[in-house]
């Protein structure tokens, strides 16, 4: 730590690492192995703030504060698309629309059938369609088990890339 330069208190990086989910931000990283990096460097502004502060693996905090090797504007629109995801959507849908986004080639999720309720804003939202999945053997009778298949629709498919690649998540 620089010397004269605070701690970051407990409860802000927390807060931090939470908006990431304990994780990279860098939406193709997700590395659980986490520092907390300033969007303006603490040379510059002298405070500890969220909205300033920011999840990377010590890969990628390196390669933004020492080899400047990932612009800052990409870093404050992961930030940005955190908190669109965190705002907007459930932990679930987040987890879902991030593992999407770590391989593009997978366009489906499958689900406990009833689940509909913990993907409600992706639903609403057009990023899915759901359908029950036919009855297997395990299945009972009555219909009380089974599996459903959320599928990105094009709309999906675009948020999911955007994700990736770290651009916006929404059009301005």
């Amino acid at each position: 730590m620089t010397e004269g330069r605070p701690a970051i208190p407990a409860a802000l990086r927390r807060a931090v690492l939470e908006e990431a989910g304990y994780a990279c931000a860098v939406p193709t990283c997700r590395e659980t192995t986490t520092e907390i990096a300033h969007i303006e460097p603490w040379a510059k502004v002298k405070e500890h703030t969220f909205d300033n502060l920011i999840a990377l693996c010590p890969n990628h905090h390196t390669r933004y504060d020492q080899k400047r090797e990932i612009p800052k504007q990409s870093i404050r629109q992961y930030k940005a698309n955190l908190a669109i995801l965190n705002g907007r959507y459930g932990s679930l849908e987040r987890q879902a629309l991030e593992w999407l986004a770590d391989d593009l080639a997978r366009a489906t999720v499958t689900v406990p059938r009833g689940m509909d309720w913990a993907f409600g804003s992706v639903l609403r939202e057009g990023l899915f369609t759901i359908e029950e999945a036919p009855h297997t053997w395990g299945s009972l009778a009555d219909g009380t088990m089974g599996l459903a298949y959320l599928t990105l629709t094009e709309q999906g498919t675009e948020v999911v890339r955007r994700i990736r690649e770290g651009r916006p998540i929404l059009d301005a």
